[in-house]
């Protein structure tokens, strides 16, 4: 069958029940984007419960990454099921934790040692950069970026500037928090701004960004950027933060966006695609600086056996030719994309696939992922009216040919 394949239009019958169902019971939080239920997944298709297939150029947000039900990675999750599901790594050992802990030190970048800290989600792996910045420094400030993601949480919100709404009614958040311009501007405000008004230098713990902003728009930031950051800190004393939780395993053509310009991070944090679907993320750092005492931090299923083992055979895959193919196929992406001829588009950007099309209004981006949808597309907006495409990265030139051509069409109307 041709993916995709809309046999009634979405949401139907079925759907429809579903979502019934699960407006009654479910907390109003979950902000849903459309009316999209879920039955099953296979590589780049979804099927919803009403027998319709899409190709999916989400990845469950960026997260599928080997996509879905990748037959090695089930085959990873049912062996390690067999011999056990969960003994807390927090206060015991075993095999996959310890594995993975040394896979995740060797792949992070930079020639420094590194210590792991293992996490059920991305929210938790920035929480404990925050926690271990500032144990390891003694200060207490940190700074952040405007148009930044970095999680939900109380401390990771209080990073977070890419929405208002996502702050509204949950202050007083964490203190000390400083906000800079994303690119070449927020190093002179850091220096002129924050460094002269706000905070000085040494009482700064870190400075927290992504190398590419996701939620804020899919913004790859001018090539001095991040080497101008890393100087800052240097000269400062204070720890760079990397969050890669979105840009990280491959989605950019390399194991981890700041690779692109040479910079290796004080702190890693990473999520999403790390276990291709099970939840885990993980805080990697420098083992100079990880200099806390046992009992300091801990979790009850971070570095759940199962999740570890999904992630080893995902870093395997991702190794073994899927960053290549992100690489390749996000230049074709990219290219396809900006040669579409449309009123509505501003700008094309990205790196491998995650490569975000901005259109001229907030309304024509909603419309689009919207009509998108109900044409069998699954795509997601970002930024103030930016759509991103994040497919898994076992996508074909094929499949972005498809994506391209429905996407285009939805252009047209």
């Amino acid at each position: 069958m041709k993916i995709p394949h809309i046999k009634i239009k979405p949401p139907g019958p079925k759907a429809q029940e579903l979502i019934r169902r699960d407006e009654l019971y479910t907390a109003p939080a979950y902000g849903r984007v459309y009316p999209l239920a879920v039955k099953e997944g296979r590589g780049m298709a979804i099927e919803d419960v009403d027998g319709n297939f899409f190709l999916d150029f989400t990845a469950g947000i960026a997260v599928a990454s080997t996509g879905h039900s990748h037959p090695k990675v089930v085959a990873a999750i049912e062996e390690q099921a067999r011999h056990f599901l969960h003994y807390c790594g927090s206060d015991f050992y075993y095999e996959p934790m310890a594995t993975l802990a040394e896979k995740l030190c060797r792949l992070a970048p930079g020639a420094s040692d590194k210590k792991v800290f293992l996490t059920n989600s991305g929210t938790e792996a920035v929480e404990a950069a925050i926690k271990l910045a500032r144990y390891a420094t003694k200060r207490t400030h940190l700074v952040a970026f405007l148009g930044a993601f970095h999680g939900r949480t109380l401390g990771s919100l209080s990073l977070t500037a890419s929405r208002a709404s996502h702050r509204a009614g949950f202050g007083p958040l964490l203190p000390d928090v400083h906000h800079a311009p994303y690119g070449m501007a927020g190093l002179e405000f850091i220096e002129k701004q924050i460094f002269r008004h706000e905070a000085a230098p040494q009482e700064i713990a870190a400075i927290f960004v992504e190398p590419i902003q996701g939620e804020g728009g899919y913004i790859v930031p001018p090539a001095e950027f991040l080497p101008g950051l890393k100087k800052i800190c240097r000269q400062n004393g204070i720890l760079l933060v990397a969050d890669e939780i979105q840009s990280g395993f491959g989605r950019t053509g390399k194991m981890f966006a700041c690779e692109h310009w040479g910079v290796e991070p004080d702190i890693l944090c990473v999520a999403k695609g790390i276990a291709s679907g099970l939840p885990l993320g993980a805080m990697i750092a420098r083992s100079e600086i990880s200099s806390w005492k046992s009992g300091n931090h801990g979790s009850t299923f971070g570095g759940n056996p199962v999740a570890c083992a999904a992630a080893l055979a995902t870093i395997e895959l991702i190794e073994g030719g899927l960053m290549a193919n992100a690489g390749e196929t996000g230049d074709y992406l990219k290219e396809k994309l900006s040669r579409l001829k449309s009123p509505a588009i501003a700008e094309v950007r990205g790196m491998g696939l995650m490569v975000g099309v901005e259109l001229a209004t907030a309304a024509q981006r909603d419309r689009a992922v919207l009509d998108a949808f109900e044409r069998g597309l699954l795509l997601l907006g970002c930024g103030e009216r930016v759509i991103r495409f994040c497919p898994p990265l076992i996508v074909s030139q094929q499949e972005v040919d498809t994506a391209v051509e429905i996407f285009s069409s939805v252009l047209k109307q």
